[in-house]
């Protein structure tokens, strides 16, 4: 196999089974924001002369109320990273989901703004930076909007309401608070112009093909809204509180400096989370090393099958070609000890290999029964091949060892044996519906058995009532004779598939036992990896491996385990029988790799040509070595990083995989950004804000990402929506393709 060119770490992008909408909208600005509103009543009645009369009615004053001081825990559908996580979120941008589709534009952020920047933002920060929450642990300072707004609650610039904003009953509620220091705040504040970029609208609901029209209204059942926070995690790792707080009131900070005493916000929810150091090595950055040689270039083909690596002199020899051609298909050399007690070197290799291998020659193309029958002897170059003949010795080993399988193997043969000869002795039997009584049981007893069915019992009958009088009158019971059958061959019999189901019927649960057996180690389940990769220069750390798996070296292994106890040519006939099981593993994946024990929620998905296939098994070997063994050859190999909830960053290796955000491909992958060299994340640090405290530059001076983005896209603007569908930080995969 190989990679393909475009395999670098990417999104999953491939038609899954169920498709399901999901939707970004920029924001949801009310009809009607939320404050106090007065409703005045004039009707004008004109007279007969002419003359208006001017009627004014009682103002009716009116509310719309949304939450402002505090949210109720239920109203929060999700949080990222989850509370309390522990995890590696230095390339993610924490956010939060509301289940309010319009609640961060339920009120202005101030008369000078726009309505679409919305009145509340999600601020991370990390250990010892707030002075009320040196642990980050969520610690807040809590009271009464009326203590609040007096600054009761603790030092810290408050908001700068109107009074006559303010309901009577407002005053009383309680609140939460956190202090910002000034030079904290200015550090990582959005912008106003940033925070209408960091909130959207999202809906997640049935496909659109249930619905009518090419543009269909949102389900307003699945709608949330979105607020995003404009700060990384540290990469050195920590403990890290997120608060979702209200600006109300405190926008001219927004775009100058705090006062000198820090501002106190109020704080609608907060959660912690710790972040782990990050390594600087992630799902995407293991992926394209495995796939690629310098993060670009995709590793050759030879260097993904399993074999050891060989360099071939310029002009080989004969011998030498010999040797390159066995290395090749993932022999290697081992030391070897002839019965004489000669030393010499041997090929050898396990069931996996780097090539198709040949059908086994006759007479090893029936059946092996013995280790040294299926030894190839390479007569030119006075060497062995052992390759069958350990895998004959592997199976031999493991039948011995196991009670529960050579018990059941022997009393399957002596069962079978017995029944197989009464259907030699008595041909009758052969042909009709027999049990497995009738072939297993003592003679004596199948007679037993045939006089209590004759005549529903009557025979039975007839012969107690004789007894008696019989036995008085000293009389002996005559035998009756017939036409005496010659026996039929028992060996034979084998052939015929009526008798080879009666047999294994007689010893139904022996031969399940037997045949369970047989498959787990056609399924390679009870070989160690050193059986399966002879040599570790074959599969090296941080590597994956192709293979082809032998389906000789398996049928060598299973005559091996049914060699033991093997008496005459019937027990080896009746072996056949027990040969025919599940299927045979065409090739296999192995992954030595961190990965592994890093990742072990990954999804590998096989394909041969559109299909996926199932694997019939996977294991892993120690800490770090999967095996998966698939029931046909693949051509296309996944490995996606495991599935989460849409979450906001950028990827492993630097970078931002850009989506189309136009036509019928919205959402499509469109290439990353910002483009290659180099391949190291150095090229986005240029979109964060100066200072070191790893703050998203969405829209200031400077190099912004926004119009960064937009110009990506060959666009003058991008709105809020299309920025968050260019920050999804999806799973991604690495694929390797077969030429």
């Amino acid at each position: 196999m190989t990679t393909t060119p475009d395999s670098g770490p990417r999104p999953r992008t491939s038609t899954p089974t169920a498709r399901h909408r999901t939707r970004f909208f920029d924001h949801r600005i009310p009809s009607l924001y939320a404050g106090r509103y007065q409703l005045d009543n004039r009707q004008i009645l004109r007279a007969v002369d002419g003359a208006d009369r001017v009627i004014d009615a009682t103002p009716q004053p009116f509310d719309v109320v949304e939450p402002r001081f505090s949210i109720s825990p239920a109203g929060i559908n999700a949080r990222f990273p989850v509370p309390d996580a522990v995890g590696t979120y230095s390339q993610t941008l924490p956010h939060l989901n509301l289940d309010a589709p319009g609640l961060p534009w339920s009120r202005r952020l101030g008369p000078d703004h726009p309505g679409e920047v919305p009145w509340m933002a999600l601020l991370l920060f990390q250990e010892d930076e707030l002075p009320e929450d040196r642990d980050a642990v969520g610690t807040v300072a809590a009271g009464t909007v009326r203590e609040y707004l007096d600054g009761q609650l603790g030092p810290g610039e408050t908001p700068d309401l109107p009074p006559e904003s303010l309901r009577p009953e407002e005053y009383d509620e309680h609140c939460a608070t956190v202090l910002v220091p000034a030079a904290l705040f200015d550090a990582i504040a959005p912008l106003p112009v940033e925070m209408g970029y960091l909130a959207h609208v999202r809906e997640g609901g049935p496909p659109d093909a249930t619905r009518a029209g090419d543009d269909p209204e949102p389900d307003e059942k699945e709608l949330n809204a979105v607020v995003v926070a404009n700060r990384f995690p540290a990469a050195t790792g920590g403990r890290h509180v997120v608060h979702l707080v209200s600006l109300e009131g405190f926008d001219a900070y927004l775009t100058d400096s705090a006062p000198s005493e820090g501002v106190r916000l109020v704080s609608l929810t907060c959660w912690a989370f710790t972040s782990e150091t990050d390594s600087g090595t992630g799902f995407g950055d293991v992926c394209q090393h495995l796939a690629t040689t310098d993060g670009l270039i995709p590793r050759p083909e030879a260097e993904l099958r399993l074999r050891v690596p060989a360099a071939a002199p310029e002009r080989p020899t004969a011998p030498q070609r010999e040797a390159l051609g066995r290395m090749a298909q993932g022999a290697v050399a081992l030391p070897q000890r002839l019965e004489t007690g000669e030393r010499t070197v041997a090929f050898h290799r396990g069931p996996l290999t780097a090539q198709p291998t040949h059908e086994l020659p006759a007479p090893a193309a029936i059946r092996l029964e013995s280790p040294g029958e299926a030894l190839i002897y390479l007569e030119e170059y006075g060497v062995f091949d052992t390759a069958y003949a350990a895998a004959f010795t592997a199976g031999r080993v493991l039948a011995l060892a196991d009670d529960g399988f050579r018990s059941a193997l022997m009393e399957f043969r002596s069962i079978a044996r017995t029944a197989v000869r009464r259907l030699a002795s008595h041909p009758e039997l052969a042909g009709r519906a027999v049990s497995a009584r009738q072939l297993t049981a003592p003679l004596a007893c199948e007679s037993f058995d045939r006089m209590l069915l004759d005549g529903d019992g009557t025979r039975f009958t007839r012969a107690v009532d004789r007894a008696g009088p019989d036995l008085r009158a000293g009389r002996r019971r005559s035998v009756a004779t017939g036409v005496r059958h010659t026996p039929a061959d028992p060996r034979a019999l084998l052939a015929d598939p009526g008798v080879a189901d009666v047999l294994t019927r007689a010893a139904a649960d022996e031969f399940t036992t037997v045949t369970t057996w047989l498959d787990r180690l056609r399924r390679l389940e009870m070989l160690g990896l050193e059986h399966l990769v002879p040599d570790g220069r074959a599969l090296p750390p941080e590597s994956i491996r192709f293979a082809y798996a032998d389906p000789c070296w398996i049928r060598a292994a299973v005559d091996g385990a049914l060699s033991i106890g093997v008496g005459h040519a019937l027990d080896a006939d009746l072996n056949k029988l027990a040969t025919i099981g599940g299927p045979v593993p065409a090739c296999a994946v192995l992954l030595h790799s961190e990965l592994v024990p890093n990742w072990p929620r990954t999804i590998a998905t096989a394909y041969s040509g559109s299909a996926a296939v199932e694997p019939l098994r996977t294991a892993v070997y120690g800490t770090d070595t999967q095996l998966l063994l698939y029931p046909r050859l693949i051509d296309r190999f996944e490995l996606a990083e495991p599935p989460r909830g849409i979450c906001f960053g950028i990827g492993d290796v630097g970078t931002i995989d850009l989506r189309e955000i136009s036509g019928d491909r919205i959402g499509y992958p469109k290439g990353e950004f910002p483009p290659p060299p180099p391949a190291d994340d150095s090229r986005f640090r240029r979109f964060l804000r100066p200072g070191g405290r790893d703050v998203l530059n969405v829209h200031g001076s400077g190099d912004a990402l926004v119009p960064a983005l937009a110009g990506a896209h060959g666009v003058q603007r991008i709105s809020s929506a299309q920025f968050a569908l260019q920050l999804i930080n999806a799973p991604q995969v690495q694929t390797f393709s077969r030429p």
